[in-house]
Formats: C-alpha cells, sequence, structure tokens
C-alpha cells in the first residue's frame, strides 16, 4: 500500500538527510519509514513527525522502499512532498 503511494507521488525525497531536510522545512506531508533499517534512524525520525503532527507509515524493507522509490539501494526512509 505505502509502496504504492511512494510510486504515485509527483514529488518525494529519499534518505534519511533528504527526508530529515524535508520536515524541518515543512515541506513533507507524509514520511515512509522502514521497519528492518536501524532504529537509532526511525525513531529519532518518528518523534520529529510527531512533533511536527506529520503522519508516518511503516513498510516492512528498506529494499523495497527504495525500489518504489526508483532506486537501486535501500532507503531507510523516504518522503512524500507538500504539492
Amino acid at each position: 500500500m505505502s509502496y504504492e503511494k511512494v510510486k504515485l507521488a509527483k514529488a518525494i525525497t529519499i534518505g534519511t538527510k533528504q527526508t530529515k531536510k524535508a520536515i524541518e522545512q515543512g515541506r513533507a506531508s507524509l514520511v515512509i519509514v522502514a521497519d528492518d533499517a536501524d532504529s537509532q534512524i526511525t525513531l529519532s525520525m518518528i518523534s520529529m513527525c510527531k512533533a511536527r503532527g506529520i503522519a508516518v507509515t511503516h513498510v516492512d524493507s528498506m529494499k523495497e522502499l527504495g525500489r518504489a522509490c526508483g532506486i537501486e539501494v535501500g532507503a531507510a526512509t523516504a518522503a512524500i512532498l507538500q504539492s
């Protein structure tokens, strides 16, 4: 389900640094977090989202999230940007 949201989104950011930047700038409307990613990374990202009222969706696999984003490597996080 969330993989499809990523594939259909008009604008996304991929990876922890870019997702964090989008959250801080108020551009992220939804953040997708891979459950098999490092928990130190994901927990801080989730708490940032909660503090700013941004929805968080979980997916099973970094590898599948990366594929859905159109990259060849895994992605711990991605964000769908506001249009």
